[in-house]
């Protein structure tokens, strides 16, 4: 049998974050389903994968050890690699987009990723905030996904993103973190609730922020951040009778005692640090400190940073088994206070 020519059916995307060995394992799959590729059909040697995919002979080799785990070619010496096994169940195909890379991003790629297993290929793709990239990845797509899965953060959208969002069959669609109004239909979605969930956090802390006069939130300007963060802050602020600040360039701000600051960004919040350090004051007596997101890092620095974070491991899960399930529902995930010292 005449090998066929590699480029018509494996497709290495580059602008795709899914690793290129998966890439290469998604494209003999979906060559197979589509009768592209049959039983006994010659593949491609890892030099020639190599040279004409411009892939290195380790990811060329990954991808078809991967291949030869799941049963779904075999080689023979001297003969090369070919498809063994053509009789597996159609795989789910998911086009994944996230708008950035961060480490809690990962904590929910691998969470979703896990739950999934191999029950599915996954398309991977972050656009930067970016809604003209974003817009890009959608139109673009030729391959007929079963799922989208979208992370709707814009930092400078031209128009209503859920104008580009309603072009996807709602039966495909789930929404991810951010829920945003207007999209048509049907839809599932696994999302946080931004306004409820730092109100009710701050309220939590109390009795903590009770023995400072102000509250500041450090909210950079051009931010993909929600407002509904500072709808919940300022609600909150209100409502117990704070004064409250919003800063949007943190670097010239002075600090002073009896203030709180929440920090939305890592890089705000080392400064905000130095600041005290260089002051010789503690976090948690002069000033008190609140970071976004939990990491383990925050347990020791400082004795210990006060935090109020999602459960991203929990929205990779659940937005997996939406898929899993074929379920069209919307979870809330639940919204933590990690009360330490630093408050």
């Amino acid at each position: 049998m005449k090998p066929l020519d590699l480029n018509s059916y494996i497709i290495i995307d580059e602008y795709s974050s899914t690793p290129k060995y998966k890439q290469l394992v998604n494209s003999i799959y979906l060559a197979i389903e589509k009768g592209i590729l049959q039983k006994n059909s010659p593949l491609p040697s890892i030099n020639e994968l190599s040279f004409k995919l411009e892939l290195s002979r380790d990811t060329a080799e990954k991808g078809y050890r991967q291949l030869r785990k799941l049963g779904i070619i075999e080689s023979v010496p001297g003969k090369g690699f070919f498809i063994a096994n053509t009789s597996f169940s159609t795989r789910t195909k998911v086009c994944l987009l996230f708008n950035k890379l961060s480490s809690h991003k990962k904590i929910i790629y691998d969470s979703f990723s896990k739950t999934l297993g191999d029950r599915a290929s996954i398309d991977f793709y972050v656009y930067n905030n970016d809604f003209t990239l974003f817009k890009k990845l959608l139109i673009n797509k030729k391959e007929d996904y079963s799922h989208y899965v979208i992370i709707p953060h814009f930092i400078d959208a031209f128009e209503p993103p859920e104008d580009v969002i309603n072009m996807i069959d709602k039966d495909k669609l789930i929404i991810l973190d951010k829920l945003i109004p207007k999209i048509e239909g049907q839809f599932a979605a696994v999302y946080e609730d931004f306004s409820k969930d730092i109100y009710q956090a701050l309220s939590e802390a109390l009795d903590s922020l009770s023995k400072y006069h102000t509250i500041k939130i450090i909210f950079p300007e051009n931010s993909y951040f929600p407002n509904e963060i500072l709808e919940g802050f300022s609600r909150f602020c209100n409502q117990y009778a704070f004064s409250y600040q919003v800063i949007n360039n943190f670097e010239s701000h002075e600090i002073q005692k009896g203030e709180a600051y929440i920090c939305l960004m890592e890089d705000d919040l080392v400064e905000l640090a130095e600041k005290i350090i260089a002051l010789n004051w503690k976090a948690g007596n002069e000033v008190g400190i609140i970071s976004y997101n939990e990491t383990p890092v925050k347990r020791i620095i400082l004795d210990g940073i006060t935090t109020i974070s999602t459960d991203f491991s929990m929205l990779g899960s659940e937005t997996a088994k939406c898929i899993l399930n074929n379920s069209r529902e919307h979870i809330k995930v639940p919204f933590y206070l990690n009360l330490r010292s630093s408050l």
